[in-house]
């Protein structure tokens, strides 16, 4: 893959741009993550959005690291959904097999109208 056309280019300018951005730049995902959590955390969402699905709480890091994008993209889309909800709008819960393009069309639609 050393020599490979393009892949080389690619790499530099990513550490360009990581290097335009500082040393940190790296962590801020993480840093977003831990606040996100600790919003949340405040909101309640282990008491009102989690045990109502029988799902277990985030971890410091759940969407800062892409481990299962299934089962992120469902959880982004419970929490979503709850938070909607919680903003006091009328909301479905989607389901985990719901197409994934109808789901986001939803939730950014009511996005747009607050």
């Amino acid at each position: 893959e050393e020599g490979a056309p393009g892949r080389r280019g690619e790499r530099e300018r990513s550490e360009e741009g990581a290097a335009e951005r500082g040393p940190g730049a790296a962590f801020h995902m993480f840093v977003l993550m831990e606040d996100l959590l600790d919003k949340l955390k405040l909101l309640s969402y282990e008491e009102e959005a989690l045990r109502r699905h029988n799902m277990r709480p985030l971890s410091r890091h759940y969407f800062a690291l892409p481990t299962n994008p299934g089962e992120q993209f469902f959880m982004f889309c419970t929490l979503a959904a709850w938070l909607i909800s919680k903003a006091g709008r009328p909301f479905e819960q989607p389901q985990e097999y719901d197409d994934p393009n109808a789901v986001i069309s939803n939730v950014l639609s009511e996005l747009r109208s607050f």
